[in-house]
């Protein structure tokens, strides 16, 4: 998501540091809701419209002497908005000076705010976008860091274009320094597009590359370590290869529980050499036992030849690999792999 996106976040956070409250509900839409439910202030609930919103900004400033609302960073999390942000007041009687951190999830529809949810933190807001994203979404591409031996942007761009949800950068050749400087076309094409970028088996690296989530392997670092080592924003995904390593994954609580699983393969590939193929047994388990919360991908060898096969067994989420980055026009390829997604 280019600035231009973000700007009606921006503008509506900066208006309010400004205490131009008119301003401020000049860049919402007329059905605006913020969603302070989560808050452990007074004033925690769910306001709807303009006026309501009005009614809270004003009663935040009673027994204030100052008040002070700012925006201390921002980025784009698919196609939302996380956004931090600093309170700043006086007591009015006593003079106290306090101070308050907090995250907020920001939807714009039509250059307009649209929708506000208030979290405790800035990371706690970053990763509910990030999961409301890999909710929604259903063509994920992995490739390397040069596909081809090419820049990867004109591929990227165009798989985006044509329904890529999510962009995963495997590349095992590379050293640390080649994966982050590698990362940065991947993570401004998921940006401009309003998707999600995950980097392969180096959770490690997940800041550094300023990715969204890091996936790892059943033989990779467990679960739990990844999401530590990923940070408390990042979403971790976990390979599947049977139905035991399928249920055990949904099993999982807490920490231990991923955020997305994938499951297959489909069909024995050259990307993994060796790897037996799953078949389409395991794709119809996964559609049996999963529930709608667990956002789960069919992978491995899928294409425009087999898709309409594995959406029959019962995937909505696929990852490509040869079926997007090798066709003579990916855009397309995307399209019609998205559209028999349905």
């Amino acid at each position: 998501m280019p600035p231009t996106k973000t700007q009606p976040a921006l503008e509506f956070f900066a208006a309010l540091t400004r205490g131009e409250i008119e301003l401020a509900l000049g860049r919402v839409t007329d059905d605006v809701e913020f969603d302070v439910s989560r808050s452990r202030g007074p004033w925690s609930g769910i306001f709807r419209g303009r006026s309501e919103l009005r009614g809270v900004w004003e009663s935040l400033g009673e027994g204030w002497r100052s008040m002070r609302w700012e925006s201390t960073g921002s980025r784009p999390v698919g196609g939302r908005i996380a956004v931090a942000t600093r309170i700043r007041a006086a007591g009015a009687a006593s003079g106290i000076e306090v101070e308050a951190r907090a995250g907020w999830l920001i939807s714009v529809r039509d250059g307009l705010v649209s929708a506000g949810v208030f979290f405790q933190t800035y990371d706690e807001a970053l990763l509910a976008g990030r999961r409301r994203a890999l909710a929604d979404a259903r063509l994920y591409l992995v490739c390397e860091a040069r596909p081809g031996g090419r820049d990867p942007g004109p591929l990227l761009d165009a798989a985006l274009r044509g329904g890529v949800d999510l962009v995963q950068l495997r590349d095992k050749e590379l050293d640390d320094e080649g994966l982050v400087l590698a990362a940065r076309a991947f993570r401004a094409a998921a940006d401009e597009h309003g998707a999600l970028f995950f980097l392969n088996d180096r959770p490690d690296l997940v800041a550094a590359c300023d990715a969204d989530g890091v996936h790892v392997g059943q033989d990779d670092m467990p679960v739990p370590e990844a999401r530590r080592i990923a940070g408390d924003a990042a979403l971790v995904g976990l390979s599947t290869h049977s139905p035991l390593q399928f249920n055990a994954a949904l099993a999982a609580e807490g920490d231990a529980r991923a955020d997305q699983l994938s499951a297959g393969p489909v069909v024995e590939t050259p990307t993994k050499p060796g790897r037996p193929a799953a078949g389409i047994e395991l794709i119809g388990h996964a559609a049996a036992v999963a529930p709608d919360d667990a956002p789960w991908f069919a992978i491995g060898g899928i294409d425009a030849a087999n898709v309409a096969e594995v959406v029959g067994a019962g995937a909505r989420r696929i990852v490509v690999v040869r079926g997007v980055r090798d066709a003579a026009d990916p855009e397309a390829a995307a399209r019609e792999l998205r559209a028999a997604l349905g």
